[in-house]
């Protein structure tokens, strides 16, 4: 009989067993602290759930008793699109100025032969501009649509914005068109040239110089301050006293 408390040789030794190796720690998971707060924030006193009330509660809180910050961002976006609109009307309008500037006209500058009244005064400017641009770094014709360009905007501005300084602008504009005309137009015809010219400029400076007077303005008298009544005031007279002479027949 075989007896168990018997060593056993086909038992292997427990220190040549393989010893388990522990299980790593558990690492968190990626973005935990984010999820976290997203929901801490959506609970009933979080942030993005009062947020999310303001933006809901804004048809029945109106433009004045809207939250804050909703107000502070339509401002912001609301600004945001004006200043890229001036941005955008600006680039538009440097781009039609910088076209208008080093635009050609069709008649070459001091070679018009138009036949029209306009080219009484037209031609002689376009001569003289021709004749005394040479040594300027810009191009006779940008000479030339300044000076157009100069008129037109002080007869218009002058009309509709009856400054001082637009009215200036002409008469000093009109004054040397004038001189132009009479230097470049030739001596037969200089005369007739400069009367159509100065004629001319008379009737654009009745726009130009609308609301103009020489009057001296007389100032309208202030009127005369007005005393609040004061109702809680009582002012007591004594009571006149009795003539003694009421009976008297030689009085008057």
């Amino acid at each position: 009989m075989q007896n168990d408390n018997a060593p056993r040789t086909d038992r292997q030794e427990l220190a040549h067993l393989p010893v388990p190796f522990p299980k790593p720690p558990a690492k968190d998971r990626p973005f935990a602290a984010l999820r976290a707060w997203w929901d801490k924030a959506w609970e009933d006193e979080g942030v993005l759930n009062l947020m999310w009330m303001d933006i809901l509660n804004v048809p029945q809180d109106g433009p004045r008793h809207m939250a804050p910050w909703i107000r502070a961002v339509l401002m912001l976006v609301a600004a945001s699109f004006v200043l890229l609109a001036v941005l955008a009307a600006g680039e538009a309008v440097l781009h039609i100025v910088h076209q208008l500037l080093t635009a050609v006209p069709t008649v070459q500058v001091g070679v018009d032969t138009s036949d029209s009244v306009l080219a009484i005064v037209d031609q002689p400017v376009r001569t003289y501009i021709a004749q005394h641009s040479a040594g300027l770094p810009i191009a006779a014709s940008t000479v030339y649509t300044l000076w157009l360009a100069t008129g037109i905007v002080a007869v218009v501005l002058g009309y509709f914005t009856r400054s001082n300084a637009l009215r200036a602008m002409w008469t000093g504009w009109g004054a040397a068109t004038v001189f132009m005309v009479w230097t470049a137009t030739p001596d037969t015809g200089r005369t007739i040239a400069v009367a159509v010219t100065v004629l001319a400029w008379t009737l654009l400076s009745a726009l130009a110089l609308n609301g103009l007077t020489l009057r001296r303005t007389v100032g309208r008298p202030a009127h005369p301050a007005k005393t609040p009544a004061r109702p809680d005031v009582h002012i007591h007279m004594p009571a006149p006293a009795a003539d003694q002479h009421s009976n008297c027949p030689f009085r008057d």
